[in-house]
């Protein structure tokens, strides 16, 4: 049974979504602010996270900066009462991996919730492992390993890293980035791409500045290269 852990502070909200996510079958908590929500994490491990945005104290971008950084790869589902695209663009580049926009329908988060899962076990079970340079990624364990020291990445920087290796020496565009790894168009745009390339290419490539592995192919997209 897969664990979901809701950091909402509207309790109304909360309890609805709490009450809809046991229907289907999921074991749910939650908790009404960050601060509670990561200690929670460190006692409970979950398989998911419904964060709302706008929370008292430290908000859901802050919650999401700071999980990310302490190597958690745990999936994150946001919720914000924002339209604009610069927020739902943050919150994609700060590690979260879907977000839905209230009011919304239960329906779409459960679907959300499905495909987010399902995306991590079709990685899971697709390649297992792949060493290049000093490089070693365990898809298993969603793992990664530079000179024998961990690297800190995020679960959708192993999603674009998955689908470089299917396309080794092949030009892939933004646009191909975006529909297979984040699943739709509209949001993000190919901004966040190029801020993802650039966080990969910090973590992976011995000169960032000067990429061995993750090539920018001009007027045209990005070549993986071993």
């Amino acid at each position: 049974m897969k664990k979901i852990l809701i950091i909402e502070d509207d309790p109304a909200i909360s309890t609805g979504l709490t009450e809809s996510l046991k229907l289907e079958g999921y074991n749910v908590t939650s908790e009404e602010s960050a601060e509670c929500g990561l200690n929670a994490i460190k006692f409970d491990k979950p398989d998911m996270i419904i964060l709302d945005v706008m929370l008292p104290g430290m908000s859901g971008f802050d919650f999401c900066k700071q999980l990310r950084s302490s190597n958690d790869n745990t999936f994150i589902i946001m919720l914000t009462a924002k339209t604009d695209e610069i927020d739902k663009i943050l919150g994609l580049e700060l590690g979260a991996d879907d977000y839905v926009t209230k009011p919304f329908s239960i329906r779409e988060l459960i679907a959300r919730i499905k495909a987010v899962l399902k995306r991590k076990n079709d990685i899971q079970n697709d390649v297992a492992h792949f060493a290049f340079g000093n490089i070693s990624l365990d898809f298993k364990k969603v793992e990664c390993m530079k000179n024998s020291n961990k690297v800190n990445m995020s679960f959708k920087e192993f999603e674009i890293m998955k689908f470089f290796i299917k396309h080794i020496d092949e030009v892939v565009t933004r646009n191909q980035l975006l529909d297979e790894v984040w699943g739709y168009e509209t949001f993000p745009t190919t901004r966040t791409v190029d801020n993802y390339i650039l966080m990969l290419r910090k973590k992976l490539e011995d000169n960032p500045s000067v990429p061995k592995h993750i090539q920018t192919i001009h007027n045209a997209g990005y070549k993986f290269v071993v």
